[in-house]
């Protein structure tokens, strides 16, 4: 069942107080799919990243590969359009799977686990002027932000929504007969707010369900990630 998310109805956006100014986990991204027989390899080392709480680890399944044989049951057509807008930006004309994209600017083509590390590393210690925080009172959870400088252009606020585990049994496809384990496993990643980063930022949002939530504060494009945070 697919995560419920709200944005609360006006009157919830507002301005307020500081929000924590603990470093930002690292998100990464990796496009993936059940029919992919390279992808075993990345969606075992995202469970791996999904234990760390300096990284935000999350799988989109895409659906350009359920016409092989075996349709992911994870896929959805809008990770497949999100992939496409990142390779618009990066001035690439393909896309691939396994692929894994680190804050929003860095793309990982394949399973290479060292240049993965780097980049999580190098990003680890890049400062960003967004400071950016979520607290949860049964189903509401607000994001707070604020920024050290505005924005020529404004940043969109994301809200993610993920299962953190579920196995499945491959019938067909490049995987068949293999029983596979996913982590983090992306069901809804909704824009809710755009902001310009000249005030603080404090917003309501009905977030129903155990699922972990995740707030993302993206460049358009989409472009560098300037901050996230997650309640688990």
């Amino acid at each position: 069942m697919r995560a419920v998310l709200t944005v609360l109805l006006a009157g919830c956006v507002s301005f307020a107080g500081p929000a924590r100014s603990d470093p930002s986990p690292v998100v990464v991204e990796l496009f993936t799919s059940q029919g992919c027989s390279s992808c075993p390899p990345a969606d075992a080392l995202m469970a791996e990243l999904a234990k760390r709480d300096d990284v935000i680890a999350l799988a989109l399944h895409v659906d350009y590969w359920d016409y092989i044989g075996w349709k992911d049951v994870f896929a959805d057509p809008a990770f497949t359009r999100r992939q496409k807008a990142y390779a618009h930006a990066a001035g690439k004309r393909s896309i691939y799977t396994p692929q894994m994209v680190v804050e929003g600017e860095d793309h990982v083509v394949g399973y290479r686990p060292m240049d993965l590390a780097h980049l999580i590393e190098a990003h680890a210690v890049t400062e960003s002027p967004v400071s950016l925080s979520l607290a949860r009172q049964g189903d509401t959870v607000t994001v707070s932000a604020v920024s050290t400088e505005a924005f020529g252009e404004d940043a969109v606020l994301q809200i993610v929504r993920y299962r953190p585990e579920q196995m499945v049994d491959i019938e067909r496809g490049e995987n068949a007969g293999k029983s596979l384990r996913y982590t983090n496993i992306v069901d809804a990643w909704t824009p809710v707010a755009r902001w310009n980063g000249a005030d603080p930022l404090s917003m309501s949002i009905e977030a129903a369900g155990d699922e972990p939530v995740v707030a993302i504060l993206q460049r358009p494009g989409p472009g560098e990630i300037l901050a996230a945070a997650r309640l688990r």
